[in-house]
């Protein structure tokens, strides 16, 4: 276990002063790493995490192995060679020695299945390289799905931090004109610290909103299979989002496309040609031996022939085989039952999800964020000439901030909707998307 280190919290909440310097010495940083390489947008970023993410060797090593394994169910067992040498004396009846020679033998035992039992292992086979192509389909489409969001995430967080900056940085210029002259009366000493306390609360937005940055750059980096620290501009993001999906359209689309259902449908299926293999294990193999065989002990005798072995089947193990399959096969059934429910479930909610926070994206005006934006600078003039109360002047900035926090976080909840639902349904909502 690792030791809890503590640290001192006259670190852990620093001055607004050396804040504003972080949130301009990433922006430096960002700017610069901009005009180092060029912004990249969104499709190129989702297409790249798709084909270079790390984990894919894993999806794609399980369909490798299963494909080996159909090769594998579709051969027989090598045939297997016997030799023995040996002495043969004969005697005559007085026990005198008659002769003596050498006595070799060699066979060659090829085993053959019952009718059919090759075909089941081929499509037991078959079945596990369904599961498996699906299982990698499946983990592209959510790598895509995380990486549609977490793009614009990120661009949204870049937008929350240069908002949080921007209304510090009036905040401390207020405070330091303040302080540069001496207090009047009580209204400004009150005001004085009335903008001394928002400098303070600010404090959280700007450290929220960097560190949402940063832990969008390091988990986009690692999707990308580059260091954590690599450096990337990412192209502006808007979302251009559409209506609600009609549910019936949905449902009939995730019944014939949702990987969870299809999973538990393939292995129905396959579980039904595990009982029809039992079965058939039930009939047993025979082994085709040919052999020569030669003795040479004053006579020289050579035999050959073929034999010919069969198992007898007095254990019970095929019946308990057959009735171990049945069970597995009941349960797959219930599986399937299971799964179109819960899918059902899932695909209604993430719906219904979906068409609310529509329905409130839908109350944004397009320049919304700019009109806030307009409204917190003309409020912060108009202060500065006496025309605006300190309460209207703190109002209109918490707005502004607010306002801009509400706008991404409910674009961010509906693209996440979308993701789920397409996730769900395979369909492609990829057109609540756009580039600007």
């Amino acid at each position: 276990m690792k030791p809890i280190i503590s640290t001192p919290s006259f670190l852990i909440r620093p001055t607004l002063g050396l804040m504003l310097l972080s949130l301009a010495g990433v922006a430096r940083a960002q700017s610069a790493s901009a005009e180092a390489a060029p912004a990249v947008s969104l499709s190129t970023l989702v297409s790249e995490i798709t084909i270079k993410n790390p984990e894919l060797a894993f999806y794609e090593a399980e369909l490798d192995a299963t494909k080996a394994g159909r090769r594998l169910a579709g051969t027989r067992e090598n045939p297997e060679l016997s030799m023995s040498v040996g002495r043969k004396r004969v005697t005559d009846p007085s026990g005198a020695l008659a002769g003596e020679g050498t006595a070799w033998s060699v066979s060659v035992s090829q085993t053959f299945d019952w009718p059919g039992r090759l075909a089941l292992r081929k499509a037991i086979a078959n079945q596990d390289i369904a599961l498996a192509e699906l299982g990698l389909a499946r983990f592209k489409a959510a790598l895509a799905s995380r990486a549609r969001t977490l793009v614009y995430g990120l661009h949204a967080a870049h937008e929350r931090a240069a908002a949080a900056a921007e209304v510090a940085a009036r905040y401390q210029a207020l405070r330091e004109l303040f302080l540069a002259r001496e207090p009047g009366g009580i209204t400004p000493l009150l005001e004085t610290r009335v903008i001394e306390a928002q400098e303070l609360t600010l404090q959280k937005r700007a450290t929220e909103a960097q560190l949402a940055v940063q832990a969008a750059l390091v988990e986009l980096n690692q999707l990308r299979g580059l260091p954590v620290d690599a450096t990337i501009t990412v192209a502006p993001v808007k979302l251009a989002l559409g209506s609600a999906p009609d549910l019936d359209n949905i449902l009939s689309a995730a019944r014939e496309n949702n990987f969870e259902f299809k999973a538990a449908k393939i292995e129905l299926e396959q579980q039904g040609l595990v009982v029809s293999l039992a079965r058939n294990e039930g009939r047993p193999g025979f082994t085709v031996s040919p052999y020569i065989s030669q003795e040479k002990a004053g006579d020289k005798e050579r035999t050959y022939g073929i034999g010919l072995s069969v198992p007898l089947p007095v254990s019970g193990r095929a019946g308990a085989n057959t009735a171990v399959a049945e069970a597995r096969r009941r349960q797959a059934e219930t599986a399937v039952l299971v799964a179109q429910r819960n899918m059902e479930r899932e695909v209604i909610t993430a719906t219904h999800r979906l068409a609310a926070k529509l329905a409130e994206s839908a109350k944004w005006t397009p320049d919304a964020a700019r009109k806030f934006r307009d409204a917190a600078e003309l409020a912060d003039r108009h202060y500065r000439l006496g025309a605006v109360p300190i309460s209207t002047y703190v109002e209109l900035q918490n707005s502004y901030l607010e306002a801009i926090e509400a706008l991404y976080e409910t674009q961010q909840e509906a693209l996440e909707a979308a993701g789920t639902l397409q996730l769900l349904t395979g369909l492609e909502l990829n057109a609540v998307e756009a580039q600007p």
